[in-house]
């Protein structure tokens, strides 16, 4: 089992940069996938990226390919997303969630998911 908090996010202009990151406990963090989804007011969770165990594969949603990067340092049980050209329609609370097999089946569905931190407010001011 593990435990995933997130931490980094905070108010931006429209256009800035943030750095979330996903911080892992356990010394088996490494063999997780990792993945974040985001939930603005009044709208369903939704798939932001994700990458799998050793970061071979990695996933974005395509509003944020080119702008966000996900990476991960596995000696400090640590997962990063980099976001940046932030824009207002990307304010949501931002989650982490941790799975072994999500690479293995719907990797964008949050039940594939078992794993789910308390999630981070981001806000982007236009």
């Amino acid at each position: 089992q593990v435990q995933v908090a997130e931490f980094g996010g905070g108010l931006v202009q429209a256009g800035g940069s943030l750095r979330l990151s996903c911080a892992g406990s356990g010394r088996t963090f490494s063999i997780y996938d990792v993945g974040w989804f985001r939930q603005a007011p009044g709208k369903e969770r939704e798939f932001v990226s994700a990458i799998s165990s050793g970061g071979g594969s990695l996933l974005y949603l395509d509003s944020v390919k080119g702008r966000f990067t996900i990476s991960r340092d596995d000696a400090k049980n640590t997962v990063y997303l980099q976001m940046n050209s932030l824009k207002a329609e990307d304010t949501a609370i931002y989650y982490c969630a941790a799975s072994t097999t999500a690479f293995f089946g719907e990797t964008r569905n949050s039940r594939v998911w078992a794993y789910w931190g308390q999630g981070t407010q981001v806000t982007v001011s236009s």
